[in-house]
């Protein structure tokens, strides 16, 4: 007997549908393309915080989710023996002007109060190799950024979620209670059926470079992220584009995501590139993740527009679509929920 069907097999499914079985639900994921087919196969894998201001509910949302991710992910390497890549190794960002010093400054403050004294923001003298070109001399770093893998992460969650029994299938008719994680394709689906752009699939390009820096910070220079893997790559990503012809093709502007990385981090400037990758990336309309009850099929549920940091919020979304389905107690927050993109 099926407790919970997940349909899609990208991060928010996986996760939720582990959150389940780690629960003692008895849990199918259904997904005709196989897991992390889509943006969940991504490159990048930035786990990375807003900045510590003007606080909301969707900043509070993503800071537990990030200091949550140690635990969930060591949970699921231990369950099913396959490493996720994940690892909290910070972040660094240059600092481009005296008015962006004195901004890095005051948000330093706001961190120690609002991420409650488990990660910090600091501002240091740009230093070394591994630290990218900065006009003032002086780099922002946090402590609360992590990485992992996009692919292996979702290869780890798959691996423990069969060791608790789970299936993981390409088809097959929906049992128990029902949640969609279907990424961009349900968010088209929502539009069509609604009359409304409740979200929208937003092309990403990143690429991996051979470029062994595995213990080293991720970096965020010139709008692209520099993310070191435990496999002895570097991904480099991305780009965020509305209009395109062809979701899975790689262009220049791909080549000018590349040349930026390599001018903010000079170490990069032979690496070689080893992959080129574009997907569709799901955005719900309220730029925060659609969670809660499904606005089209009563009784079923939903998990989608995780967007770019849909690995850093996995870990609370998942324990938040399992408090609803299993539970039934609803702890979404303000925001989050698909009457908020109506």
């Amino acid at each position: 007997m099926t407790d919970i069907t997940v349909m899609g097999a990208g991060i928010f499914g996986l996760a939720t549908a582990w959150a389940c079985a780690r629960r003692g639900a008895h849990v199918r994921v259904i997904d005709p393309h196989g897991p992390a087919a889509g943006a969940s196969g991504g490159l990048v894998g930035a786990l990375a915080p807003h900045v510590p201001e003007n606080w909301n509910a969707k900043k509070a949302f993503q800071l537990e989710s990030l200091l949550m991710a140690d635990d969930f992910w060591a949970g699921v390497e231990a369950a099913g023996g396959v490493p996720a890549g994940y690892a909290r190794l910070g972040r660094l960002q240059p600092v481009a002007d005296a008015a962006a010093l004195a901004l890095a400054r005051e948000r330093e403050k706001g961190a120690a109060r609002l991420w409650q004294g488990k990660a910090l923001w600091r501002v240091e003298r740009a230093a070394g190799d591994w630290c990218p070109e900065s006009p003032t001399g002086h780099v922002i770093r946090d402590t609360l950024s992590a990485r992992l893998h996009p692919r292996r992460a979702c290869a780890a969650l798959v691996a423990a979620l069969r060791a608790r029994g789970a299936g993981i299938l390409p088809g097959g008719a929906p049992g128990g209670r029902v949640l969609w994680a279907t990424g961009a394709a349900g968010l088209a689906e929502l539009s069509a059926a609604t009359g409304r752009p409740l979200g929208s699939a937003v092309k990403g390009q990143a690429a991996l470079l051979a470029f062994d820096a595995r213990e080293a910070p991720q970096i965020f220079a010139g709008g692209v992220h520099v993310v070191p893997h435990g496999d002895g790559t570097v991904a480099i990503g991305s780009t965020s584009e509305h209009d395109f012809a062809d979701p899975a093709a790689t262009d220049d502007r791909l080549d000018a995501v590349i040349a930026a990385a390599r001018t903010a981090l000079p170490v990069l400037a032979d690496a070689p590139v080893l992959e080129r990758w574009a997907g569709l990336r799901p955005r719900s309309r309220s730029r925060a993740p659609m969670l809660g009850a499904h606005p089209l099929r009563a009784g079923e549920f939903i998990a989608n527009g995780g967007f770019k940091i849909g690995f850093g919020m996995a870990p609370k979304v998942a324990e938040v679509m399992a408090d609803l389905m299993l539970e039934g107690v609803d702890r979404i927050p303000e925001g989050f929920r698909p009457e908020d993109s109506l």
